[in-house]
């Protein structure tokens, strides 16, 4: 009797000694202040773009019959990541080199998808062999083609492109495409896949921890100019689809193409290599198409790092920029789980 009495005293003195102690927090435990992600309801939207947030009873309703499973996806994205780094054209020598890296973070509409493929076609058929890209996308189409947008592959992609480039000589570019929230935070989803957030101290420390001494870093989301604080430094020029307390426009399964995508990508980048007059431009235009459509003015926001203007023009002094690159974005091919039901 006194064995049993003595095993369960040290029992419950376990159980005592672990609820007392503190927890390491780590990026799985969840956001103090998340955007909408998979575990939202199906009713849910997101703030300012009035868009239906994945998840809920519907929430495998975008993952193909064909695709792999999700755990398949998951355990193959290790060497998705290594097979895009391999893919990368050869870094040219003797001039600044430029490294596109696009993340299209919302798997359940195809207009990131869209802008994230367009951009790398851009870059590397207009801009030379001295541009060079690298796709992180969520979409039902492509989950065995690329890898996925994910924190985990942003920050291995980061790492094998300081290994692929000189980060002291060459230019590092992220465009991030997806939707984002009031409290400053990039949807990342392809639902069901328990992918995490990205807010604006992540990504600032993702990149932070990393060699990249010239940055250009573009957040084309609602409210992404609540990024610009974070990211601002030396070197770095920054980029947004909207000022922190606006949303942007064009997002949507009836779009191609966001308002900023179009403008700064697809109109813009095919009349001038500079990144800050087509910054320029692309505002201009936007004012326009929402003075048309009687919508709040967005208000793009520019933040330019001491440098990082004069690094660009020395990448720029080598092109010879090919013709303008026609916007002919793929048709879905996918076949739904749910649709067969």
């Amino acid at each position: 009797m006194r064995a049993i009495l003595t095993a369960l005293l040290a029992f419950a003195a376990g159980v005592l000694l672990m609820l007392a102690l503190p927890r390491t927090p780590d990026r799985t435990t969840p956001l103090p202040a998340p955007a909408p992600s998979a575990t939202a309801s199906a009713s849910s939207t997101l703030p300012g773009d009035g868009n239906p947030v994945p998840g809920g009873d519907n929430q495998n309703a975008d993952w193909p019959e064909q695709a792999p499973s999700p755990e398949q996806v998951l355990y193959d994205q290790p060497q998705q990541v290594r097979r895009a780094l391999a893919a990368l054209t050869p870094r040219v020598p003797g001039r600044p080199n430029l490294y596109l890296l696009a993340f299209a973070g919302d798997g359940s509409e195809d207009v990131f998808r869209n802008e994230a493929e367009y951009a790398a076609q851009l870059f590397t058929r207009r801009f030379g062999p001295s541009a060079h890209a690298l796709v992180l996308e969520n979409n039902p189409d492509t989950l065995a083609k690329r890898p996925l947008a994910s924190w985990s592959n942003l920050e291995s992609a980061l790492d094998g492109l300081a290994k692929a480039m000189k980060p002291e000589e060459d230019i590092l570019l992220l465009y991030l495409t997806t939707h984002g929230s009031e409290d400053h935070y990039l949807l990342v989803d392809m639902d069901p896949l328990p992918l995490d957030q990205i807010g604006t101290d992540d990504l600032a420390g993702i990149l932070g921890q990393r060699p990249f001494k010239w940055k250009v870093v573009v957040v084309n989301a609602c409210y992404s100019g609540g990024f610009v604080p974070a990211l601002r430094s030396p070197g770095t020029l920054v980029l947004t689809a909207a000022r922190s307390d606006r949303s942007s426009f064009g997002c949507g399964n009836d779009s191609d193409a966001t308002y900023f995508g179009r403008a700064w990508l697809v109109d813009a980048l095919n009349r001038t290599g500079d990144f800050i007059d087509a910054y320029r431009q692309a505002s201009g235009e936007i004012t326009q198409w929402e003075r048309k459509d009687h919508l709040l003015p967005s208000e793009p926001q520019i933040d330019v790092g001491a440098g990082i203007a004069d690094r660009l023009a020395a990448w720029r002094r080598n092109l010879t920029p090919g013709p303008a690159l026609p916007f002919q974005p793929p048709r879905p091919q996918r076949t739904a789980a749910a649709a067969s039901k």
